[in-house]
């Protein structure tokens, strides 16, 4: 008889204890939500939402900093974009626009390594092209347990952690084909790149900014369609990454071109602006540069700088 009491108080404690277990510790859900809303009050965010679609939340918050306009959008859409991102524990952040650019379908955000809660958050709550919302993504819906990147944690900016929940800005550019709010995008980073730059003497020709550094002097053979140029040259994107070049100061001598073969806003400038000997700075918008067939390393969408020295001209 004490011998069956006993092993009926040891069961009831076995369950007593498993319940307890249950009820005290969070499931993942729960966790990501507590820290987001601790993070939402250490932050002193306000104005977040949370999102609700379909009856039931995601476990999102978000807010809309710019309405956008037009159809909403759908999973099979192209839009452009660009983002910035950080971990709820500060060790990484991405806020570089230059690089952190996205074109492609929405259904494809997730596939392209972006996080999943991207993808919702964009279809349900931001929803239309030219808008702009900061959204906070919990961990279950970004990079899980895993984390991402190769680096360490423990090194700032090089590995988001297992478990962390993201904290995005993300501004839909476009909803292609249409192109004018790309320009106009591309008209607005150029123009602050300048101030932010201090850069003097720019002139605008067809959205393109160029800058004679030193005049030429081989006015007898103008640059054409059917024109060879030898330039040395440099090639970079706004945020300083170089992406290519020849000049003799990396120990690359000067590089032949087909005038035709280079992107139309270099060639449109070295046309109506340069000769043999000038030297010319110019400062060119995605639409005249790759646009969104982008070389790789360069981001789609992405504006460009350029110097030119035009060494010989042939025709």
């Amino acid at each position: 008889m004490k011998q069956t009491i006993f092993t009926l108080l040891l069961l009831s404690t076995i369950g007593f204890m498993s319940c307890r277990k249950l009820g005290t510790e969070p499931n993942i859900t729960q966790y990501d939500q507590s820290q987001i809303l601790n993070y939402i009050k250490a932050n002193g965010i306000t104005g977040m939402k949370q999102d609700t679609v379909g009856g039931d939340t995601s476990g999102i918050y978000y807010k809309i900093l710019q309405p956008g306009s037009g159809t909403s959008l759908t999973y099979s859409d192209e839009v452009s974009y660009v983002f910035t991102l950080r971990s709820f524990d500060g060790l990484y952040s991405s806020t570089d626009t230059i690089t952190n650019q996205y074109f492609g379908y929405i259904g494809h955000i997730a596939s392209a390594g972006l996080p999943v809660g991207l993808e919702i958050a964009i279809m349900n709550d931001l929803k239309y092209s030219g808008g702009s919302m900061r959204v906070l993504i919990p961990s279950n819906l970004a990079y899980g347990v895993e984390g991402y990147g190769t680096g360490s944690t423990s090194v700032a900016g090089s590995h988001i952690a297992g478990n962390q929940c993201l904290d995005y800005y993300v501004h839909i550019i476009d909803k292609q084909p249409d192109t004018v709010a790309q320009y106009l995008y591309d008209e607005q980073v150029i123009t602050n790149y300048i101030a932010a730059q201090k850069l003097a003497g720019y002139q605008n020709d067809g959205g393109v900014w160029f800058k004679i550094l030193t005049p030429g002097t081989g006015t007898a053979d103008p640059i054409t369609d059917n024109t060879t140029i030898q330039a040395q040259y440099n090639e970079r994107l706004l945020d300083g990454t170089v992406l290519g070049g020849a000049n003799p100061t990396t120990g690359v001598d000067s590089t032949s071109f087909d005038v035709p073969t280079l992107i139309p806003g270099v060639t449109r400038m070295l046309e109506k602006h340069a000769v043999k000997g000038t030297v010319i700075s110019m400062i060119i918008p995605s639409g005249q540069a790759y646009g969104t067939s982008s070389p790789t390393g360069t981001p789609p969408n992405a504006c460009l700088r350029y110097e030119f020295t035009i060494v010989d001209v042939s025709p």
